[in-house]
């Protein structure tokens, strides 16, 4: 039998018990920056073909720099949590101070 664990909280999800979330999230570089008329004539297609190729025989850490997809399991909890604040801004910050 498969099992899942939530990527958040570490916990089990016991599939008889509660649904488990998937939570799929994509990030990559955006090609709209310095956008102007003369960029009509551009042939985007060339272009494309040779970022594929260059792609193709680059680093793969190059690739993640540049685009990235993961995949998470979650809990009914943490799917909460996540639903809340997907970019965790209001995530208290711990400070670590000694005990003078």
């Amino acid at each position: 039998m498969i099992h899942f664990t939530c990527d958040c909280c570490k916990r089990v999800i016991d599939l008889d018990e509660e649904v488990r979330f998937v939570v799929r999230m994509e990030v990559f570089a955006a090609a709209d920056a310095g956008e102007t008329d003369a960029d009509d004539e551009r042939d985007y297609l060339e272009e494309i073909e040779e970022m594929l190729s260059l792609a193709e025989d680059s680093d793969e850490s190059l690739n993640d720099d540049v685009y990235q997809q993961v995949r998470f399991d979650l809990c009914s909890d943490c799917r909460q949590k996540f639903v809340r604040d997907p970019l965790g801004r209001t995530t208290p910050v711990h400070l670590g101070f000694s005990n003078n």
